[in-house]
């Protein structure tokens, strides 16, 4: 275990750190912040959850102060490209507070609001931008945004940014960064498009740090499949809800229009939900958000792309109503109720439809679900589908049968970090 007093930071960083209760690095902490500090380029793997924003904030905050000049306008020093508005908000937060006895001024733009606030912002210069690609080449367009001054550039999730058809934008982004420059890459996967990507932006000898891999969070999370019709899928998740240990509980469903549905659907059961996706308004998401992480909403429903903004401690379960059609989504969800090395519970409903995605997550995370047959509406017949290793065909109606209550209190630990 590292202490952050080990890692070559400053006092008021320190000091900020300390403040949030954190003594002890992460292991990307760790190993990013001496490199970073040294001006390496850095490529690393690593999912949400492991630290990572503290990994680059900390030594681009301690490089901003040690070489302090004066800003000019619409420029900034650092700039932070992250894929949605609110991984963007929590990126700003982060810089905020850990920079928070530092004279670093720090700006956060993105879509779904206007724009003039954020022009404002930018007109006089500021030392850190974080930005979504979407409206930092709108204001680049409009010659609000200049990137001539950028000294260090931080490409953060990088392959959500190719899911989310971001990759163009962001390679338009970085061709307009001046060189040389400190470069920064994190994604939570490799595919070729991130590593084409990586090979372009990054130095020709960058750090690679690989923190967490998919196995080792996935292990560290007990996991259950509910095998269940799909007409049962929404009594069942207010049957598993009235379970009071089940906290705080992020539920995952595929679309949009599902995610109100079933968010309606829990409230009427006298659960407090809300949804959280990209038709909602941006007022709207961060009051979800805000009311989960403040207690006052359970289960908070949540489409994939809309999640990648939720940091949240204290996560005790997710729910996937839906599964995901790629296996590595399923990783994405299930890790955000395992963060910094605390336990957490995912259980996962599972109809006839959805027995070759169960398959396909096996697969990847090289290990089977086990399968909990104990709630009111467990489906044999698709358990029995998933058993013959069979991906399609609709099974006949399955038997429902032990008709005790189910049991997933778990007692989960709440997360520090």
């Amino acid at each position: 275990m590292t202490d952050f007093k080990d890692l070559g930071l400053i006092e008021p960083l320190l000091r900020a750190v300390e403040a949030e209760g954190y003594t002890t690095a992460t292991p990307i902490q760790a190993q990013a912040i001496p490199a970073l500090l040294q001006g390496r380029d850095v490529l690393g793997l690593a999912q949400t959850g492991t630290g990572k924003t503290a990994a680059f904030a900390l030594p681009i905050l301690q490089r901003l102060f040690e070489n302090r000049r004066r800003l000019s306008a619409k420029t900034m020093r650092a700039l932070v490209l992250t894929p949605t508005r609110e991984l963007a908000l929590q990126i700003r937060d982060g810089f905020t507070t850990y920079g928070g006895h530092l004279p670093i001024r720090c700006t956060v733009v993105h879509g779904g609001v206007g724009q003039m606030p954020q022009v404002h912002a930018l007109a006089r210069g500021t030392d850190v931008l974080v930005a979504t690609p979407g409206r930092l080449l709108d204001l680049m367009a409009q010659k609000h945004a200049v990137l001539s001054s950028v000294e260090v550039f931080v490409l953060d999730e990088a392959d959500r940014m190719l899911d989310m058809g971001f990759i163009q934008d962001v390679r338009t982004i970085a061709a307009a960064l001046p060189k040389p420059r400190q470069t920064l890459l994190f994604s939570a996967t490799m595919p070729d498009a991130v590593a084409k990507l990586a090979a372009s932006v990054l130095a020709p000898d960058p750090l690679r740090i690989e923190v967490t891999p998919q196995a080792t969070t996935v292990e560290r999370i007990d996991q259950r499949v509910l095998f269940v019709e799909r007409a049962d899928k929404r009594r069942l998740l207010a049957e598993l809800l009235g379970d009071t240990s089940i906290a705080r509980t992020i539920v995952f469903a595929r679309t949009k229009h599902g995610a109100d549905r079933i968010a309606e659907h829990l409230k009427k059961a006298g659960v407090s939900a809300d949804s959280i996706h990209g038709d909602k308004s941006q007022t709207a998401r961060q009051k979800a958000l805000d009311g989960f992480r403040a207690g006052e909403v359970r289960a908070l429903v949540a489409t994939d792309i809309a999640a990648r903004g939720i940091d949240v401690d204290g996560v005790t379960h997710v729910i996937n109503f839906d599964l995901p059609n790629e296996p590595e989504s399923y990783v994405h969800r299930i890790g955000r109720t395992a963060r910094a090395g605390s336990a957490g519970m995912a259980l996962s409903f599972c109809d006839a439809e959805e027995v070759a995605y169960l398959k396909a997550i096996e697969k990847t995370i090289r290990q089977p679900v086990p399968a909990d047959p104990s709630h009111r509406y467990h489906a044999a017949a698709v358990a029995q589908l998933h058993a013959s290793h069979k991906g399609g065909g609709a099974p006949k109606p399955g038997a429902r049968h032990d008709r005790r209550p189910p049991r997933h209190g778990g007692g989960q630990k709440k997360s520090a970090a």
